[in-house]
Order: C-alpha cells, then structure tokens, then sequence
C-alpha cells in the first residue's frame, strides 16, 4: 500500500518521533547529541518554525513543533541527512541510520499541546533512565530544563509553553513543575498517538458498531484532534494539493514563473545568475524562491540550481519574498 503523503498545515503543530535502524541505538555519545540537536537547531531558524518541547534518547527522538509556512519534510530532511552523514563518519560505518521516515502527527493545540510536552519531556522517566523529578530536573537531554530555567537551548520556545501556566515567569514555571510531577505519578496517561476521530467516538469498537450502522467517520493516523479538528485539516490540506493541480493545468512550472517574476520586476533572467545588491534583482530572486516553494510546491534543490545559489539561501529568500509577495497584486495569478 503506498504511503500517505504528510499534511501540511502551515502554523500546525506536530508530534515528530524518529528511531534508528533497526532500533539500534544512534545517539552513542555526547557528541552524537549535541551534533543532532545543532543541526536541529539551525534548520529551526532557516525555515522558521518553533520547538516547544524536545528529548533525545539512546535510540530515539521526538520534537513538538509547530511549523511555518515550510512543510515539515524541508525542515527535517537537513537535519536527518547531515546528521546520518557525518555518524557514520564519526564511527566508520556506512548504510542508513534511521528507520524509514520520521513519523509526524499533526495535533490540535488546544486539546493537547500541554499534555504533549508532558509526554515527550518524561520519555527519560518512562524509559526507566532517571527515577524521580529532582534527576529530570538535571538530565540534558529534553526541553525540561530548559523550560526551568536550566540549560536553555537558543532555539527552544519555551516561553510559548511557560505562558499557558502563568503570568509571571516565576509562577508559570512553578504551575509547571507542578504539572510534570503530576504525570510522573499518573496511573492512567492519555493517549497521545494519532488516529483521528477514533478517540472521539469512544475508541475502535465503537467505530466498528457505528460503521454497521452506517454511519460515516472520518479517521487518519497522522492527526490527534476531535471530529471538528480532522475534519478541518483534511479540508485545508485538500484546498491546498487543489491549488497546486490547478496551477499546474495552467501551466506554471519553474521557467513560466520566472518569466512572470523578471517581467514584473524589470530585470533579464541572466541578472538571477549574478551576484547583485540591486533591489530589484534581489526582489525578483525572492519572490521566485517565494511563489515557486510555497505556491508552486518547488522543491529547494530545484529552485537553488535554477538561480545558482545553495538550497539555504532559499529558504532566506522565502521569508523576504513572503513579505514582498503581501504588496500589490503579486498573488493575483496563484489564486
């Protein structure tokens, strides 16, 4: 059965787990980590998105993000491949490192955001690693202590989950503590995995008994959220694989948009493939890297050999091109 493509909700928030090959352990050392987290970090910024909760395991890792207008897939495939690169340099191997693809599940914030960040930051306490909260409070590797003030990392959005606990830094944090202890003593954990509507209904059984009644539901592994919230993102996502269809029936492609772009701006294609500071030739290159990414659903790789430049000064000339692509009439041909 082929696999269903990722949804991508520009502004969506997903819980993103990867494991090693195999379940074998890939994060063999401090240095295996802090390089995985580096790279992570980095392509955080670059594509503008936020991290709100993060744990590194042996064998394992999950992140809470909540995207921008990149899709997921671009913000991960850098960090995947750079890491797995150099890990098989670093122990002289070679092959895969990870297992299959990263699975990703889009949640709804309201319902669960809080618990998830509950979740991924007790992986440590679950897995059997530390025992109680004073240890948590001291392991390095989840957003935790980041969240408490200790060991911060620059790209962890930790005040976009201190403000759901307080006012004050000081009570928020406290409120916080609070919380996590009360998971870690919790009996019954709420699910966290995706699936639709099926938590909603009362579970798979009632699923079958409605669907012998003839009742429709609506169900899909990769999002966590009530009947309301499914049926939203699916709609979104179906909006937006519409645009793109039907922008490829009118024949856009890559060089159509660059004609477009280099007529409006007022500039010769071949001024794209030079190094200039003039405001139009930088315009033009960022409303390309804009419309043709975000509109045209061009991939980066495509994008920075057309315009000989590397695939992260796309992801740069995106967010200029976004604010540019705002002012007149610039979307008026992508609907």
């Amino acid at each position: 059965m082929p696999r269903r493509g990722r949804l991508h909700i520009p502004g969506g928030c997903y819980h993103v787990i990867g494991r090693g090959l195999e379940r074998r352990d890939i994060f063999d050392d401090t240095a295996d980590k802090r390089d995985f987290l580096s790279r992570f970090g980095n392509s955080l910024r670059r594509n503008g998105a936020q991290c709100l909760a993060w744990a590194i395991m042996s064998n394992h890792y999950h992140f809470l993000i909540r995207t921008s207008a990149q899709p997921l897939g671009r913000l991960m495939a850098s960090v995947l491949g750079g890491f797995a690169g150099n890990y098989n340099r670093r122990h002289r191997r070679s092959g895969y490192v990870f297992q299959n693809r990263f699975t990703s599940i889009l949640c709804n914030e309201d319902s669960y955001l809080l618990e998830l960040v509950r979740y991924i930051h007790l992986n440590p306490v679950r897995a059997k690693m530390i025992d109680d909260l004073s240890e948590l409070n001291e392991y390095p590797w989840t957003g935790h202590t980041g969240i408490i003030g200790k060991r911060r990392q620059k790209w962890h959005s930790v005040d976009e989950v201190l403000v759901h606990f307080g006012k004050s830094r000081r009570q928020a944090r406290r409120s916080y503590i609070e919380f996590i202890q009360a998971g870690m003593v919790a009996t019954n954990g709420m699910a966290l995995s995706g699936g639709g509507l099926v938590r909603s209904y009362g579970g798979w059984e009632s699923i079958v008994r409605l669907r012998k009644e003839h009742i429709s539901c609506i169900g899909d592994e990769r999002i966590l959220g009530d009947s309301s919230f499914v049926e939203y993102v699916l709609k979104e996502d179906e909006i937006a694989i519409e645009s793109k269809s039907r922008l490829m029936q009118d024949g856009w492609n890559l060089g159509k948009l660059i004609v477009y772009v280099c007529e409006r701006c007022k500039v010769e294609q071949s001024d794209l493939l030079r190094r200039s500071r003039e405001d139009t030739v930088s315009e033009a290159k960022a409303l390309i890297c804009y419309l043709g990414a975000e509109k045209l659903g061009l991939k980066s790789r495509k994008i920075a050999e057309q315009l000989g430049i590397s695939r992260p000064a796309v992801s740069k000339w995106i967010s200029k091109g976004r604010e540019i692509g705002r002012e007149e009439d610039w979307l008026d041909p992508f609907g």
